[in-house]
């Protein structure tokens, strides 16, 4: 098999294939490896495919059917055509290929095995419907809907959503993935944060499947990739991702990226992706007003069915400094503290619940501030944590303590496995992989970990 010649008029390549036994065996075992490869390369484009047989004087000449297209080759033989669309994987043959009886080479629309379904990890409840809009986020909301409405295209492409952390930008990329989803079902969307992009990366060079690691992301239709600072110090990870975001790119595939700060911001980042990022829609979300916080507070307390007078609502929506991560987290200690205690919700009981939650100094927050919290919280000893011990009640505090240096302090793993006796930096993310992990799958672990944050005073 050969490539044949291209024809820009008709964005068709044409393959010369030398016989009808192998035109079958590529149709059989490589059709669909042909045809991803070959979409991956050139985009939208045809795939047409001609085989030439030696003429046999004995060969049926009255077999053809009416749909079989043969014309005469200038060394003797016969030349069936046929056509790929590489958008849809339909394979169209426009004839059979003559042997000693004529075998008809089609697969009808849609016979075709598609790439198969993927989890989109998205967060099925952070919705468009939930999100409420105030000043702060009205531009990004809207971007963002139109985007998950009309996905395919340049314009908006990429979307670098950036702002403070606890603003809704993790809410709104969910929302557009969501939406996108309910529109247009068969859509390859894949919500994946930045550190769990670079965990798969170190596998796949481990295990030497980086083309398929490449491969894979290059099919994807809505690519949503959630803190990118999280790269600055991931050089290899940068140059990889470049080469999937340029591919996406070049067939119009949408990719929306989230960060605590602006592109150019970006210290550390490749000056090409830095371009790149800053080439699309630049949307910065603001911390919520007071009055947003009182309009989300309101939409939780009516989701929750919790009764809290109006100055209540209002106390709490002054006192989060902004936060929508400390409003759920209020929000779930008043749920809590109130069933525990048997207690009304009002103004005295909620300014206990708010001292206990939110930090209020500007202390910062340490390593050794969570080692402490952490021993305190499972009874057991800082050398303990820092020993070689592996037994799981000094294991799963030990692996706590990382995801949460990890997730608030924004320690490089090299350090944090330092810090708690010199762990190796694969250990460290493995360690960080299996938290996230339970946490997404363990209701009750999730509600302990949110507990320790509160009482660490994180926002």
């Amino acid at each position: 098999m050969e490539f044949k010649s291209y024809s820009p008029a008709t964005c068709t390549l044409t393959l010369s294939i030398p016989s009808d036994y192998v035109a079958q065996y590529i149709q059989k075992n490589y059709f669909e490896h042909l045809r991803i490869a070959i979409s991956n390369t050139f985009g939208r484009i045809k795939l047409a495919w001609n085989t030439t047989i030696v003429k046999d004087d004995s060969m049926p000449t009255d077999t053809s059917t009416p749909q079989t297209k043969r014309r005469a080759t200038n060394d003797g033989g016969y030349t069936y055509e046929g056509d790929v669309d590489t958008k849809s994987g339909d394979w169209k043959a426009k004839q059979a290929l003559a042997t000693d009886n004529t075998q008809e080479l089609t697969r009808a629309p849609g016979s075709i095995n598609h790439l198969p379904e993927i989890d989109s990890q998205l967060n099925l409840h952070q919705t468009f419907d939930s999100y409420v809009e105030g000043k702060s986020n009205k531009l990004c909301r809207s971007i963002g809907l139109k985007i998950a409405e009309h996905p395919q295209g340049t314009q908006f492409n990429p979307m670098f959503v950036h702002g403070p952390s606890g603003c809704g930008k993790t809410h709104l990329v969910n929302a557009i993935g969501v939406r996108c989803k309910e529109i247009y079902p068969n859509k390859r969307v894949l919500y994946v944060s930045a550190r769990e992009f670079q965990m798969q990366y170190s596998n796949a060079q481990i295990q030497g499947k980086i083309n398929d690691f490449i491969g894979f992301y290059q099919t994807i239709d809505m690519l949503i990739i959630d803190d990118v600072q999280e790269w600055l110090t991931a050089p290899k990870t940068q140059n990889t991702f470049f080469h999937i975001f340029e591919h996406l790119f070049r067939i119009e595939k949408r990719i929306i990226l989230v960060s605590d700060r602006p592109p150019v911001q970006l210290s550390g980042m490749m000056d090409r992706l830095i371009t790149r990022f800053s080439g699309g829609m630049v949307a910065e979300m603001l911390k919520p007003n007071v009055q947003l916080c009182v309009d989300i507070l309101k939409q939780k307390i009516k989701r929750d069915g919790l009764n809290i007078p109006g100055p209540v609502i209002t106390y709490i929506a002054e006192n989060v400094n902004g936060s929508i991560r400390e409003i759920q987290g209020i929000i779930n200690s008043l749920i809590a503290y109130s069933i525990v205690e048997n207690s009304n919700i009002d103004l005295k009981f909620v300014e206990r619940i708010v001292t206990r939650a939110i930090k209020t100094d500007n202390q910062t927050l340490t390593i050794d501030d969570i080692i402490r919290i952490v021993c305190t919280h499972y009874d057991v000893t800082e050398q303990q944590i820092k020993g070689p011990l592996r037994k799981r009640e000094i294991v799963l505090p030990r692996q706590i303590i990382m995801y949460l240096a990890d997730k608030h302090i924004r320690m490089p793993a090299s350090r944090i496995g330092r810090c708690v006796g010199g762990r190796d930096h694969s250990t460290v993310l493995h360690s960080l992989h299996l938290i996230a992990d339970k946490i997404k799958k363990d209701q009750d672990f999730c509600c302990e970990i949110q507990a320790l944050e509160q009482e660490l005073g994180i926002k």
